[in-house]
């Protein structure tokens, strides 16, 4: 317990200390305090002084294999490696000071869900917000794809196709692809732009979807043609996919059916029995 309310004294020093921030991170402050919650604004305030030190201790590796995840999930609610390293050391500090209560409260459970806290709240968010923003992409994409072929058949060019098509649609897949088009016109080949696209997003359809149009593209395969396949391929992936989970869903509902409902309607039933039957259970228990 000592160890704790120091660690939390400590903690609240280097929070509430003079030292000037860094450009990168009072740019982060204030930039994602636009879009995130007052809950996670103000854990941020409070960990920020020491992103730093967190981000040292993680190692340049996992540093970019965080911001690439950050980046799949599309930085929910303004979320940056630097607000990410924020929450990171606030967590990681109360689930510790929660955990060493409890263990010397002599409530061991409640110690480790302290420390699982710590360990794995700040990344809550990116697993969420990486899951919601592939499904919804892979959701979009076989449709943008159809609309695309048919604009692009019209006559119009693949670039001015692209941004048109996104116009007309909302989410993450026309932010990934107005950033793309971006990037395109600040001098970035296409197939760079595509390759950074694929990137961006874990989801295999974009994975898909990119290589199956660079390899169009290489062989002078028409590009209408190319999208119309891919947006088959697309639907006919996700109808395999969709029976998939449903086999795998068949065993977990009978086992739940089997560990939780038989029992109790087991239970319900003898009850009901025994109470019909009058049966005075006192008398047999104490004769």
């Amino acid at each position: 317990m000592l160890l704790a309310v120091l660690g939390l004294i400590g903690g609240w020093r280097m929070m509430r200390g003079g030292t000037p921030l860094p450009d990168d991170l009072a740019l982060a402050l204030e930039v994602g305090s636009t879009r995130t919650t007052a809950t996670g604004s103000a854990v941020d305030r409070m960990g920020v002084r020491m992103a730093p030190t967190v981000l040292r201790l993680m190692g340049p590796q996992n540093v970019d294999r965080k911001r690439l995840r950050i980046d799949q999930a599309g930085n929910p609610e303004g979320l940056t490696v630097d607000r990410y390293a924020a929450r990171r050391a606030v967590y990681g500090l109360f689930g510790a000071a929660v955990a060493v209560l409890f263990f010397a409260a002599g409530w061991p459970l409640f110690g480790l869900m302290g420390l699982a806290f710590g360990l794995f709240a700040a990344d809550a968010l990116i697993w969420q917000g990486a899951r919601a923003r592939k499904e919804a992409i892979e959701r979009t994409l076989p449709d943008f794809l159809d609309v695309l072929a048919v604009v692009v058949s019209a006559g119009l060019g693949f670039r001015q196709a692209l941004d048109r098509v996104s116009l007309r649609y909302e989410g993450p897949w026309a932010d990934e692809i107005r950033i793309t088009l971006r990037q395109m016109d600040m001098g970035v080949s296409r197939r760079q732009a595509f390759d950074e696209l694929r990137r961006r997003n874990g989801s295999e359809a974009v994975n898909q979807f990119v290589t199956a149009l660079q390899q169009g593209e290489e062989l002078g395969a028409p590009i209408a043609d190319t999208l119309v396949q891919i947006a088959d391929d697309m639907r006919r992936t996700d109808a395999q996919n969709a029976r998939r989970r449903a086999a795998k869903a068949i065993p977990k509902a009978t086992m739940a059916t089997l560990v939780f409902m038989v029992p109790a309607t087991m239970i319900i039933i003898v009850t009901g029995m025994i109470l019909g039957s009058g049966t005075n259970l006192l008398g047999v228990l104490n004769p």
